[in-house]
């Protein structure tokens, strides 16, 4: 049974079933809607490989950007600042976020939210002790595991091994005596996945971004033991309040925001093998950012990612259309 199944009710009576049914319905076609903006027709619209280029830009940014204040403020803390400042965000652009929520559909986006908050913190705490780009490429294990256990034919087999061999190139073994990191990034990892599935049937049952807001906001109040008692440095300066909020709308409010519209359009099979983009541009911030040089084993492993993206094939969910 997976994590989506244990979130569903079953339904006592033929009356609640149908109530169900036309629920599902409700949804399918208010998603299948053109959206209202400019900026949601882009996310709707746009080929699914550009927008995980743009989101893993804008996530790793806030991940540099986290990177250089470690020195100043605790990895916890950042974390939880991290998942206040994408809460605050992504509610103040979505109006009504409070309505219309089901008993069913405010736990998946709490399991969401508590998951999401966690993977953030463990994977700080990752990349305190271990570069940037091999942490990253490490904690993708998560997504190959939901990309095998969704894989059904020989291309997308073929795809997925190209990427993993590419991520493992990443990786690399030179991890040294970061023994406590490489635990850190596996926690990370497990989340992730659980993050793909969950955020998946989120994304489906809200419009928007108002699930993962609401979700992160919960899971803001989770990580609130660990991230609040060494808060006190961040709250007296402005700077360092400006750049711990600002890792969240980057790597969350933005980040996470255009996961939310991939997911309405990708099988979660695709999504996950995409998510190999991430490792790339990891390396490639971290170069750029933190002088963290690549090798050229490392720019094979690139290659082999982008080979792999660029096999696999391009199926996308079809939402039920609006009425006419």
């Amino acid at each position: 049974m997976s994590i989506c199944d244990c979130l569903r009710e079953p339904a006592s009576t033929d009356r609640r079933t149908q109530a169900g049914k036309n629920r599902a319905v409700t949804r399918e076609r208010r998603l299948g809607a053109m959206p209202r903006s400019r900026v949601e027709r882009t996310l709707a619209t746009a080929p699914p490989e550009a927008l995980f280029v743009l989101s893993a830009i804008s996530q790793y940014i806030g991940a540099a950007i986290a990177v250089t204040v470690f020195d100043d403020v605790e990895p916890q803390t950042v974390a939880w600042f991290r998942v206040i400042g994408a809460s605050v965000a992504l509610l103040a652009i979505s109006p009504g976020f409070h309505r219309n929520w089901t008993r069913r559909d405010l736990i998946g986006a709490a399991i969401f939210g508590v998951a999401t908050a966690s993977m953030n913190l463990f994977f700080y705490l990752a990349i305190d002790r271990v570069d940037l780009g091999k942490s990253v490429a490490i904690e993708f294990l998560g997504p190959i595991a939901v990309a095998a256990a969704t894989t059904r034919n020989a291309r997308n087999a073929v795809a997925l091994m190209l990427a993993v061999t590419g991520v493992v190139t990443l990786g690399g073994v030179e991890l040294g005596d970061n023994a406590l990191g490489v635990v850190f990034i596996l926690i990370s990892s497990a989340l992730w996945a659980a993050y793909i599935v969950v955020g998946s049937r989120v994304a489906q049952v809200r419009d928007g971004v108002a699930g993962l807001g609401v979700g992160l906001a919960i899971g803001t109040l989770f990580l609130t033991p660990v991230g609040a008692p060494w808060s006190g440095p961040v709250w007296l300066s402005p700077t360092l309040l400006l750049l711990c909020c600002a890792t969240g709308v980057f790597s969350n409010a933005i980040g996470y925001g255009i996961d939310q519209y991939v997911l309405r359009r990708v099988p979660i099979r695709r999504f996950s093998v995409l998510l190999a983009a991430l490792p790339v541009t990891a390396v490639i911030i971290g170069w750029i950012a933190l002088d963290q040089r690549p090798s050229g084993l490392d720019l094979a492993g690139i290659a082999l990612v982008l080979v792999g993206v660029a096999v696999q094939e391009r199926d996308e969910i079809q939402a039920v259309p609006e009425p006419s």
